[in-house]
This record gives C-alpha cells, sequence and structure tokens, in this order.
C-alpha cells in the first residue's frame, strides 16, 4: 500500500467510522455529514491509496484485507492528530493590541472581538506591548504570537523572519489641545501644519515604526517633527501630554477620546498607514485562523485594502499591497 504524503485526516475518520460501523448512512450521520460526501471521501482515499478498501453489496458492507491492515494504522494516526489538534487549541494564542485603550475604530480591537466570536472555543489573551517595534522582539523570542502594525518599519533583519497579512489602510490624524489654534477645523490640511511641529513618538523606542512613518510624512511634505519626549501610556497620560507639550501628536482616525482634545483627520492629501498582521511562519492555531478571516471578512464588506485617489502612502507599503510572485 502506497501511502501519499498529504492524506487528509478527514479521509481517514471517514474511513474508520464506516469500518467501525460497516454501514455508510449511519457513518455518514456520527461525522455529520450527507452519505453522498461521505461515500466521495472513502473512494478518493481508495485512490490515493491505490487499495479497494471496502466490499459493497445492496445488503453489506465488509472490509477488505487492505482495509482491515489500515484500520489500526488509521485509529493510531487520528489519535496522534486529536493529540496534536487539542495541545494547540489548548495553549492561549497570545495576540498584542499595541496599547490598552479603547475607540471607535481600532482595527487590532475589532480583529479580536471577531475572531473570539468565531471561534469561541479557542483562547485569545491580549498583549499590549506598545508597538509593533517592541511586538516583533517578543515574536522572535517565541513569547507573542501575533502582532499588529507597519511592518515595512521594522528592519529588514527582523522583516526576514516574521510573515506579514496587510489588513488595512488607515487614513492619519492628529490629536491636538481642544484650545490649540488648529482644533477649530474639522480636517487638517498638511500644509496647515507648517510652524507647528508635529509628535511622530520619536521617544518611543516600542513604536520606532511608526516615527519612521511619521519621519517620512513630514519630510515628503516640507513639515517639522518634535523632538522626542518619554512616551505617554494610557489616554488619561495622553491628555497630560498634550496639555504639557502642546505639539500635534500624529495618530490614526477611529482611536480613543482624551479628555481635553480632539482628533481631527489629515488631508490634501489623506496620508495612509498600512496596519499589517505580523506572526512568525509556520504558525498553527485556531485563534490564528479565525483572525485571518476576520480580516479577510472585515476588509472586503468596509474596503479596508481601498486606496483612495490622490491619497499619500510610501513606497515600501505600497509595494506590500502588490500581489506576491506565483
Amino acid at each position: 500500500m502506497i501511502v501519499p504524503q498529504d492524506l487528509h485526516p478527514r479521509l481517514l475518520r471517514g474511513f474508520v467510522a464506516t469500518a467501525e460501523t460497516l454501514h455508510f448512512g449511519r457513518a455518514a450521520a456520527l461525522l455529520h455529514l450527507a452519505q453522498q460526501a461521505l461515500s466521495r471521501d472513502v473512494r478518493t482515499l481508495e485512490r490515493q491509496l491505490g487499495e479497494v478498501l471496502f466490499h459493497r453489496t445492496t445488503r453489506s458492507v465488509q472490509l477488505t484485507p487492505a482495509g482491515e491492515a489500515l484500520l489500526p494504522q488509521a485509529r493510531r494516526l487520528l489519535a496522534l492528530h486529536d493529540e496534536i489538534v487539542s495541545a494547540v487549541r489548548a495553549r492561549p494564542l497570545l495576540v498584542d493590541l499595541g496599547n490598552d485603550v479603547d475607540g471607535a475604530d481600532l482595527t487590532p480591537g475589532r480583529l479580536l472581538a471577531a475572531a473570539r466570536a468565531a471561534e469561541p472555543e479557542a483562547e485569545l489573551l491580549a498583549r499590549f506591548h506598545g508597538g509593533l517595534a517592541a511586538g516583533a522582539a517578543e515574536l522572535l523570542a517565541h513569547r507573542l504570537d501575533v502582532a499588529f502594525g507597519r511592518h515595512a518599519g521594522l528592519p529588514a533583519r527582523v522583516r526576514a523572519q516574521l510573515a506579514h497579512v496587510p489588513v488595512r489602510l488607515e487614513p492619519m490624524a492628529v490629536f491636538l489641545p481642544a484650545d490649540h489654534p488648529l482644533a477649530g477645523r474639522a480636517a487638517v490640511p498638511l500644509a496647515a501644519l507648517a510652524g507647528h511641529p508635529v509628535d511622530v513618538l520619536a521617544g518611543n523606542p516600542a513604536t520606532t515604526e511608526w516615527t519612521d512613518l511619521g519621519l517620512d510624512l513630514l519630510a515628503a511634505h516640507g513639515l517639522t517633527a518634535a523632538p522626542g519626549h518619554a512616551p505617554p501610556v494610557g489616554v488619561p497620560e495622553l491628555a497630560r501630554y498634550l496639555a504639557r507639550h502642546r505639539e500635534p501628536v500624529l495618530t490614526t482616525v477611529g482611536g480613543p477620546e482624551v479628555p481635553g482634545c480632539v482628533t481631527r483627520p489629515l488631508v490634501d492629501p489623506v496620508p495612509l498607514s498600512l496596519v499589517g498582521l505580523v506572526h512568525r511562519p509556520g504558525l498553527r492555531h485556531p485563534g490564528l485562523t479565525a483572525l485571518l478571516g476576520a480580516a479577510t471578512d472585515l476588509g472586503r464588506r468596509e474596503g479596508w485594502l481601498r486606496r483612495p485617489p490622490g491619497s499619500w502612502l510610501p513606497v515600501e507599503d505600497a509595494a506590500a499591497l502588490l500581489p506576491g510572485p506565483g
């Protein structure tokens, strides 16, 4: 008997159920399958193995010698498969959301909520490392499973060790003190930031990928970056930070409400931040599958990767949106 390398556990499960009941209808009911689907799976398995596994008549189903020989092996393989799957399901998936804040439309939080709803038996635990630069270090140390952020802003040697799935193009904005000269505008043209140095969190080692994006944006439009400060953590500290430094802080739309401050989208052009889902290559977990499924569903429904005409996006981020080879 020649065993193919890509033998699917579903085919073995259908074979074992049929071998144990010797009845396609009862086996299909046990597996919650249509009898036609089970019969098709058994024929596929026979074709892949090059052996007839059952003698079928209108009155009975019996194992052939090849089926008798396969049955104990199939049981062992399925037991091992179930053990592996149970171990994976039992292990929590550690997901970095960046910051422990609530917002109207924060991408990581929305994806986590959707994944938990889609895969309620898988445990997904949130972590808050502050930014993708910090999260990437935890990923490479196997202390984290999934992180979100700007993959293109990581060093090349780090990017090469991580899998990246583009998830969403987020319009950028600025936090402003409510009494800032630009706070009365519904939206802030980039040119209006001339003379107002912009805080790109240059003092935060956890978010160097974000600082890199901010510096690219400011340089492309002839604007100035504010000096780096010790970064705030949490919304109340951000409110104090803005009140003290009074500089526009670069952010994205849909973030948290900050007391005493306003969020204003940037326009002319609209600058975009590409948020990606980043994980170690080869990672298998139902929670990761659920996260990727949620990203696909929400992205398709809400146009998350649709780029507005005339928007600004760094070349390396735009390249990540192009289909890969093959």
